[in-house]
């Protein structure tokens, strides 16, 4: 996973003490590179740790061990692990380039995803909907859209569990379109590249072809 610095000066030094236990997923209501610019501007008074982009790019802004300025206002908060104090000393921002009503590109789903497994494996976080959460969460009030009802939360906690894929959980998957449907293909860093590899009876058969395996010879033939 490749994660750019791009330093802001949004930030309070150190945590006052306290451990993060939990991640608070946004979207930017704005566009690259203009959001980029907008979290490092003083005048802003406003970052978050991470950004991920509708390309894929991670950039981070805030070190972990620092506060970054992303969900300091809280106003009605439905979130059980609040604890009356800033939030922002025990969590961890990520925000997503997105207008309001857009879903994540598959590209940034799968940063997103990747950078997720990344912080809980790091900080011990439970992955489960009180861990990882929305702004909403934390200000019913002024971002009752933040992160948005297209947020992939379901599937983002299905991938972090490794449940409902045949492959373990840590292994990164994509859906191939197929006319019959769709099969999961991960992707793996087997030759110095990161690739997406497909079992080959399910993409052959998928696509109308016969597949035999001759274990004398120890090869595949697809007719």
């Amino acid at each position: 996973m490749n994660i750019q610095w791009a330093a802001s000066p949004n930030f309070t030094v150190g945590r006052s003490g306290k451990k993060i236990i939990a991640i608070v997923d946004h979207i930017t209501a704005g566009l690259m590179p203009g959001t980029l610019s907008w979290m490092r501007n003083p005048t802003a008074k406003a970052s978050a740790h991470y950004l991920v982009t509708k390309a894929g790019e991670i950039y981070q802004l805030v070190k972990d061990e620092d506060t970054a300025w992303h969900a300091g206002e809280v106003k009605k908060p439905n979130w059980p692990l609040y604890d009356g104090s800033n939030p922002n000393r025990y969590t961890i921002g990520i925000e997503h380039e997105a207008l309001g009503g857009e879903s994540l590109t598959e590209a940034q789903y799968q940063a997103t995803l990747e950078l997720h497994r990344m912080l809980v494996k790091r900080y011990s976080i439970p992955i489960d909907s009180d861990h990882i959460i929305g702004h909403n969460r934390i200000d019913a009030v002024n971002r009752p859209n933040d992160p948005g009802p297209l947020f992939p939360w379901q599937r983002l906690l299905t991938n972090l569990t490794g449940q409902g894929s045949k492959y373990k959980p840590g292994i990164v998957t994509v859906p191939i379109i197929l006319p019959t449907g769709k099969i999961e293909g991960p992707i793996l860093n087997i030759d110095g590249s990161d690739r997406t590899y497909v079992p080959v009876r399910e993409l052959a058969e998928a696509l109308g072809y016969k597949v035999r395996w001759d274990e004398i010879t120890r090869t595949v033939t697809i007719r």
